[in-house]
């Protein structure tokens, strides 16, 4: 059996991404974008683990990327998969902080989210007290080998947080001076493709 690489693409993002990695695979490896359609981490942990339940069967070894918020719902979802090792892209490591955050922009308090139950905001997000509540209730438990690329401007996730879950969760942490949450210049995706190679192609025999 062949061995799969399964991309987790971010917000607003596309399975079709996962055509960028297979230039660092040879063909013992099959790379698959997975297309998911969770909005929110209980639905996004059925959908994965049902999901990586059907690919395991069919691979011998697999191999993770996860961008942005497709980090996150992988790793609230699928941390007691058979999965060899994981490469998060500007991963949020800190769901509550950032729904905090939104709330403090558009001036909600905790009581009225609780009363109000979802409030739109301004900037075209939802906040909802159902996910609040998810994420003090389901702190990310991941014990798979894992190597983190982050930007050191990232605007969602500060470089504190991303230092203190590295090290709880034992990652080798990358940090690109100057670089944004998403990875989008030319420059940005050198950067992104070097330390790709360097920590992933190493474990892909």
């Amino acid at each position: 059996m062949k061995n799969a690489v399964i991309y987790v693409h971010g917000k607003d993002g596309s399975s079709n991404e996962a055509n960028h990695y297979k230039q660092f695979f040879n063909d013992n490896y099959e790379v698959i974008g997975f297309d998911y359609k969770s909005k929110f981490p209980w639905q996004a942990k059925e959908e994965f683990q049902k999901y990586f339940d059907f690919v395991v069967i069919k691979y011998n070894d697999i191999l993770l990327i996860g961008n942005s918020i497709g980090a996150y719902f992988s790793m609230i979802s699928l941390s007691g998969k058979q999965i060899k090792k994981a490469m998060f892209i500007s991963p949020i490591v800190d769901m509550e902080n950032v729904i905090l955050n939104m709330m403090k922009w558009e001036n909600v308090s905790e009581e009225e989210l609780e009363a109000k139950k979802i409030i739109n905001t301004s900037f075209g997000e939802s906040l909802l007290w159902e996910y609040l509540s998810y994420v003090r209730k389901n702190s990310i438990i991941w014990d798979i080998p894992t190597s983190i690329l982050y930007g050191e401007k990232d605007d969602i996730t500060s470089l504190k947080a991303m230092n203190n879950f590295a090290n709880k969760i034992n990652a080798d942490l990358t940090i690109l001076e100057n670089g944004e949450h998403w990875f989008h210049t030319e420059e940005q995706i050198s950067f992104l493709d070097s330390w790709f190679e360097k920590s992933i192609c190493n474990n892909a025999d």
